[in-house]
């Protein structure tokens, strides 16, 4: 048995791989570990909910790919729900391996799909591109994509799939975008059908969350979901070395927890979801934008503390550039389905996402392999989407996306499609479920060296720092490897196991996948 206590800030995907991996590799006794989380339900951004009659929802959905090192490591560990015999790993490589994406409409322009689109790359892109890998962060420091590019590289087809399929905009990081470059390089030659790209058998949360869960509390971990920590106290000192208490809210009151010397804390900063609303057929999902709740209040409590431990004000200030909306949408029909297999040319869970060029929203659909939810009927349907620029008003609808309702966003959709007729059809048995998220590009806001903290800052001796807006050099936010590297990094540094975070993929350093990613973009 442990005399330490492990307690874990944030029940996202890092803190339930911390809590993982402290009683895999570090041999510790799940019932010493203890997970808050503020909300009623695990899985922070990977998440899923809903049934057949209320409607189903996914805020959104993270990209997965055969390097994604220290995820595919996590899950190699926990069993598969539907089949215990093999890991989540093996369930997901299976699945990709029986259901092969490779779009035939990556793109829709003047309602007529693009079949493996040419990128449109002048040699200036190109050359842009190449001469961006090659610089160091430190010359970017906080430039905006749009600071580097020409005007023109924003009408390209690269961009409209880069941008769609990476939730990029111009005035995000250009370090975040060349990171990106380098670290997902070797996707380039299959880039314009989405070719690479991993699939789960089910929504994320029912394939990853779900069954990580299972796992932890079957080895005793405590999980405390509907509490929030309202604030960590440090050791004195100018570089704060130790945590030595956690003030924890209920519904029940407050409470303290006294750390002791031998306990070791990890904390999630921020959140990607924070303030997600939602609307309904009727009703668009009303936009927040208060960063002084939950996670985005306790990062800034603690920052005010120390300048180690980072700047979340440059991260959740601009609502404005970090929003966007996606939508949900249950179908008890299965014209719709039937229409865009057609379509596209892809039976539903090939295709991947189907991005609208001309849409002022920049809006995109995704059909998933069916079902998409483990409790879903055989007869209803299930589809997501998107759009990167809320703000703006509509082609077919006079109002921006963030103001409308999903009946109206359905309309937008059909707008861009040459369903005719059948529109009436599918609306009539269509519950479209809106969904405003105010901070889920925050991560990728401009930023400078320091902005944000180290996972174990100089000096820390029982804490460390979780998820997307902690720095791991190289390697890309916005990604669930992100969040798993961050619980690899902590659990093994504060426990000194003598092991090293999965070592990242480096595909800009092998010379012949650098040389299909250049003909790619020929």
């Amino acid at each position: 048995m442990s005399d330490r206590e492990f307690y874990l800030v944030g029940g996202g995907i890092a803190g339930l791989a911390a809590a993982a991996l402290l009683i895999r590799d570090a041999r510790m006794p799940g019932t010493s570990i203890h997970v808050f989380e503020q909300s009623d339900v695990l899985g922070g951004s990977l998440d899923g909910a809903g049934d057949a009659d209320a409607g189903y929802v996914i805020r959104g959905g993270r990209m997965f790919e055969a390097h994604y090192g220290c995820t595919l490591d996590l899950f190699s560990s926990i069993p598969s729900l539907s089949c215990p015999q093999i890991s989540v790993t093996e369930e997901i490589l299976d699945f990709t391996d029986r259901v092969v994406t490779s779009s035939r409409s990556r793109l829709v322009s003047g309602r007529q799909r693009m079949e493996a689109p040419a990128l449109n790359l002048s040699r200036q892109d190109r050359w842009d591109l190449a001469r961006l890998s090659l610089r160091s962060e430190q010359s970017i420091g906080p430039a905006r994509i749009e600071d580097y590019f020409a005007l023109a590289f924003f009408k390209t087809n690269f961009w409209f799939m880069w941008c769609s399929m990476f939730a990029f905009q111009p005035w995000h990081s250009l370090i975040e975008f060349r990171r990106y470059m380098r670290r997902f390089i070797h996707l380039l030659p299959g880039f314009n059908r989405l070719e690479g790209i991993l699939r789960s058998p089910y929504n994320q949360y029912d394939s990853l969350v779900v069954p990580l869960q299972r796992w932890l509390l079957g080895k005793g971990v405590n999980i405390h979901t509907g509490t929030s920590v309202r604030a960590l106290s440090f050791s004195e000192g100018e570089a704060p070395s130790a945590i030595t208490s956690i003030e924890l809210e209920t519904a029940h009151g407050t409470s303290r927890i006294q750390v002791k010397e031998t306990d070791l804390v990890m904390v999630t900063l921020g959140s990607m979801t924070e303030d997600s609303t939602l609307g309904s057929m009727d009703t668009p999902a009303p936009l927040r934008t208060n960063p002084e709740r939950g996670a985005w209040k306790l990062w800034r409590t603690i920052a005010r503390r120390s300048a180690v431990f980072g700047n979340p004000d440059v991260f959740a200030r601009k609502v404005n550039q970090s929003m966007w909306a996606s939508f949900t949408v249950t179908l008890k029909d299965p014209t719709f389905f039937k229409f865009m297999e057609r379509f596209t040319g892809n039976p539903a869970g090939t295709g991947g996402l189907v991005t609208f060029k001309d849409s002022n929203w920049l809006m995109s659909v995704v059909l998933p392999r069916q079902p998409h939810f483990l409790n879903q009927p055989e007869d209803v349907q299930v589809f997501w989407g998107y759009g990167l620029r809320p703000a703006l008003t509509g082609n077919r609808i006079d109002k921006p996306m963030s103001g409308c309702s999903g009946m109206e966003i359905l309309e937008e959709l059909f707008y861009h499609l040459p369903i005719g007729d059948q529109k009436a059809k599918v609306a009539a048995t269509a519950n479209c479920i809106p969904c405003m998220m105010p901070f889920i590009t925050s991560q990728f806001m401009p930023r400078s060296a320091g902005d944000r903290p180290p996972v174990i800052p100089l000096g820390a001796r029982n804490f460390a720092f979780l998820g997307q807006f902690c720095e791991l050099p190289a390697d890309t936010v916005f990604t669930v490897e992100y969040s798993v590297r961050t619980a690899q990094t902590a659990v093994f540094g504060l426990l000194d196991l003598k092991k090293r975070a999965t070592p990242l993929y480096r595909g800009y350093r092998n010379p012949g996948v650098v040389l299909r990613a250049l003909r790619a973009l020929a």
